[in-house]
Formats: structure tokens, sequence, C-alpha cells
């Protein structure tokens, strides 16, 4: 099955895809790129414009799953809005391009994930953990959601543990890493719906 991860990240939700599928993935950040390239060497990485890419490849995959951009939808950063530096915008309408593109014209299975939003959904989602889903079959409903964890002791590598993501020079990256790692889909709950879809004969 070929099959199209964007705005891949460093591959939370493909974790435990296995290597029977032919993956590519696309990711706008080099260093990001390079992370997920060196957890995953067999995928086709691709740096760019994951939602320039999905417009003009959608045809040629029998699986897609997109991750489009989370802050401007977020509950979290919502509740900033309190603070001097918070800087008011508009939701980013990434978000339901592709899930009108995917729902309207794409053939194969598709998800697209993105967090619970501050506002009531333009498209009605499904929900599983914590994060929305739009896609053409049921998603799988599964309890990820972790308690949060402000103590000290809740190091980058507790968090990588429990994320299961190990990455080698993860430390040499100088973007937020606990933003990264946060943003990283569950490796169970990217089986689960792999899963639902591999089960049904669309």
């Amino acid at each position: 099955m070929k099959i199209l991860n964007l705005y891949a990240g460093i591959g939370g939700n493909r974790k435990l895809w296995g290597s029977e599928h032919q993956v590519t993935a696309v990711e706008y950040e080099p260093n990001i790129a390079k992370m997920y390239q060196d957890l995953f060497p067999d995928d086709e990485v691709i740096v760019g414009d994951a939602n320039q890419y999905l417009l003009e490849n959608f045809k040629d995959y029998d699986f897609i799953w997109s991750s489009p951009p989370c802050p401007t939808h977020s509950r979290m950063v919502h509740l900033l809005k309190q603070k001097e530096t918070y800087s008011l915008q508009y939701p980013d309408m990434k978000l339901y391009q592709e899930i009108i593109l995917l729902k309207s014209h794409f053939k194969g299975g598709w998800v697209v994930e993105n967090v619970i939003s501050y506002y009531d959904p333009l498209i009605p989602p499904q929900e599983s953990g914590s994060h929305y889903f739009w896609s053409n079959f049921e998603i799988p409903v599964l309890d990820t959601r972790k308690k949060v964890r402000n103590d000290k002791g809740y190091t980058l590598a507790k968090k990588m543990e429990e994320k299961n993501i190990f990455i080698e020079d993860f430390y040499d990256y100088k973007g937020d890493k606990r933003t990264l790692l946060n943003n990283a889909i569950e490796g169970e709950l990217g089986l689960a719906i792999l899963n639902a879809y591999k089960q049904l004969d669309l």
C-alpha cells in the first residue's frame, strides 16, 4: 500500500506501521525531516509544503494521513489570549481545505487529524483520545491521554520514553523539543487507525 504521511513531524503516528508499506512523508522543517528519516530510513522523506504536495499528488496514494498545524485551532493556545504576549490569529483554513479535497476527490482511505478546537468545528469530526479526526471510515476510540506532569523530574528523556520515540541527536534540535514530542500522535492510535482502514473494502 502506498501511504502519504503529511506534516510528518517525527512520525509518532507512523511508529508502529512496520515496513510492509511504501511510505512518503512530507515535512516542512529540514531538521525535523532529518530526525524522521533517521527513525524511518526506508521511507521517502520530502522537505516541502505538505498542503501543496497533497493538492498535486493525492491521486498517487492508497491511504493519506494529514496532521495540519494545530496552534490556531487549539483550546490551550486560545486560553493564552489573557496574556500580553498573545497575538490573535485567524484559524488556519488548510485544515478544512484538505478535508474538503479528500472528501470530494480522493478514492482511497484518508484521515485528517487535529486538536480539539476552541470553536465548534465547521465540519463535524470524530473524536479519539485528545484528537479530532475527519475520515471516510470509522476511527477507533482509544484513550491515549496522559496525565499532565509538571514536576521537575518529568524530563525530556521520560517524555520520549512515554511516546516510545528515541532520537539520537534529539538534544541538538534547536526548536521546542516538548512541543515536538507533544505533537507526535501516539503510535498505538496511529496503528489502530491504519488497521481499521485495512479491514475495510473501500
